[in-house]
């Protein structure tokens, strides 16, 4: 049997996530990588250099980044070094707060009480904690759609694409993940600015998540019992490569319709439909949606469990 490692993290984060008390006090690991993304950005993507010399400056700080990977591999081998056996734990420790089970299903659920209590306003300010688009207009099947698609691409970033990384490569590999997921969400844009800069950080998360993405939609098409069909049709049809497989899925297993036009910075997105369903998403929809990625989630922990057991 090999070492439980993701299995322990995957607990540790469901059972504690991270407490406020601590990011109030020290943030979070993941600062340290916008700190770096950010010093990186504001010194080298200078609108006077050329396309190619931006996206040579975007590589630079990418592989700036993945340093903390060795400095993980370095973190770990010392604890094998200090604990030997017992090394696993304390590797466990170091890599659940890679992982957001906990905080992904509370940032949601403070979408769907308001939302179905009625109180729209402050479920369009709890949305708008965790989606990029304009909210402030949103109805409530807006809202909703919006929190399930949140929902779905992040149960992929957030959970087991780190799950997946640690399973494969180990500490150094969870982190590196972060890193690189990090930098995709600050600077992996399509606009003038970030294309150029942003471009490795963009391509090197669409080839991380390459995997992962296709086992979250396979994930919650268990747990949803359903949505298969719509997973295999409709995936392609979001700009991403990758999110648009946990979408569909959940798209399907809820049988409603997600995506559709949408609206960032007060400019209309027109974005394709992904999904048969109704349009009209309720906030009941919504806790259908956190019920089916709890047992996503569960299911996570068996196939990590599972693999530490096999090897």
């Amino acid at each position: 049997m090999a070492e439980p490692v993701a299995l322990l993290a995957l607990a540790l984060d469901a059972a504690i996530g991270w407490p406020r008390w601590l990011y109030r006090r020290v943030g979070h690991p993941v600062g340290a990588f916008a700190f770096v993304i950010t010093f990186c950005e504001r010194r080298w993507n200078d609108h006077r250099l050329s396309e190619g010399a931006r996206r040579a400056l975007g590589v630079a700080t990418v592989m700036t980044l993945l340093t903390f990977a060795f400095l993980a591999f370095a973190v770990e081998e010392a604890a094998r070094q200090m604990l030997g056996r017992w090394a696993w734990i304390a590797i466990g420790v170091l890599a659940f707060p890679a992982l957001a089970q906990r905080s992904l299903h509370d940032h949601v659920m403070a979408v769907a009480q308001p939302l179905e209590a009625g109180r729209l306003e402050e479920a369009r300010g709890a949305v708008g904690m965790i989606v990029g688009r304009d909210t402030a207009a949103l109805d409530e099947a807006g809202v909703a759609r919006a929190a399930i698609e949140s929902l779905s691409e992040s149960f992929c970033d957030g959970i087991v694409a780190p799950a997946f990384w640690l399973l494969v490569l180990g500490l150094p590999g969870v982190w590196a993940y972060k890193a690189i997921n990090t930098a995709d969400s600050m600077i992996g844009h399509y606009e003038p600015r970030w294309r150029a800069f942003g471009w490795a950080a963009a391509r090197t998360d669409d080839v991380a998540n390459l995997i992962p993405a296709r086992l979250s939609g396979l994930l919650i098409c268990i747990a949803g019992r359903g949505g298969w069909r719509i997973m295999l049709r409709d995936a392609r049809k979001h700009a991403s490569p990758n999110a648009g497989w946990p979408e569909a899925a959940m798209a399907g297993a809820l049988d409603v319709r997600l995506a559709g036009p949408v609206s960032y910075d007060g400019a209309l997105h027109d974005r394709r439909w992904i999904g048969e369903g109704g349009a009209d998403v309720s906030g009941g929809d919504l806790r259908r949606a956190l019920g089916i990625y709890r047992i996503a989630c569960l299911l996570l922990w068996i196939i990590a469990g599972g693999v530490a057991w096999a090897l």
